[in-house]
């Protein structure tokens, strides 16, 4: 079976495709398809993770399997939420990793409340119609380090302190992270359902 894997954020297939990778299906990048990103216009992210999973599974004729995924700290009600990749242009930074973690730790200067989680939504769909999509939610609760620490992974890994270990998701080993990540957490629960539902 062949899945469209509705991204092009590199760091975020990468992971996908290493956690998915004991599932008998071959995923392929949309990218390699030609198929362009899909707008996301909304506020959730499990609306955007639809609307990517219905867009690339309408271009390719495949199903598809979209992520939406962010940061919601505690002390912005939520924020940024679905507008993380874009957070550091609110600022007047270029979009970039480095440019939005140079933002977040100035907007948490004198920030007592840290905490924070990371969430990623992924969905699933057979065909852009699907009634029935496959969703699955993987959270992890931090805290927002007070410097960059780390040098694996990508995004806001290198201030998202989790206690449990007593690192940042950037200072863990790539295995590591991706067992207990959001990502991680979210894929294996889709990789259950696809096998359950699909295969």
């Amino acid at each position: 079976m062949k899945i469209v894997l509705a991204s092009n954020n590199s760091g975020k297939l990468a992971e996908l495709q290493a956690m998915l990778g004991d599932l008998p299906v071959q995923l392929i990048r949309q990218g390699e398809l030609g198929i362009p990103e899909a707008p996301e216009p909304y506020r959730t992210f499990l609306e955007n993770a639809l609307a990517k999973a219905r867009h690339a599974a309408a271009a390719s004729g495949l199903p598809a399997l979209a992520d939406d995924a962010g940061l919601c700290v505690d002390a912005f009600g939520g924020l940024p939420g679905v507008d993380t990749a874009y957070y550091a242009t609110q600022f007047g930074f270029e979009k970039g990793d480095a440019n939005n973690v140079r933002a977040l730790l100035e907007q948490m200067q004198g920030q007592a409340n840290r905490r924070a989680a990371m969430v990623s939504t992924l969905v699933g769909v057979r065909s852009p119609d699907d009634p029935e999509p496959l969703v699955a939610v993987g959270r992890v609760v931090g805290e927002i380090a007070r410097e960059p620490r780390g040098h694996n992974g990508f995004g806001f890994d290198p201030v998202m302190y989790i206690p449990e270990f007593g690192r940042t998701f950037a200072e863990l080993p790539v295995e590591v992270k991706n067992a207990h990540s959001h990502r991680g957490k979210a894929a294996r629960a889709m990789a259950a359902m696809i096998r359950e539902r699909w295969l």
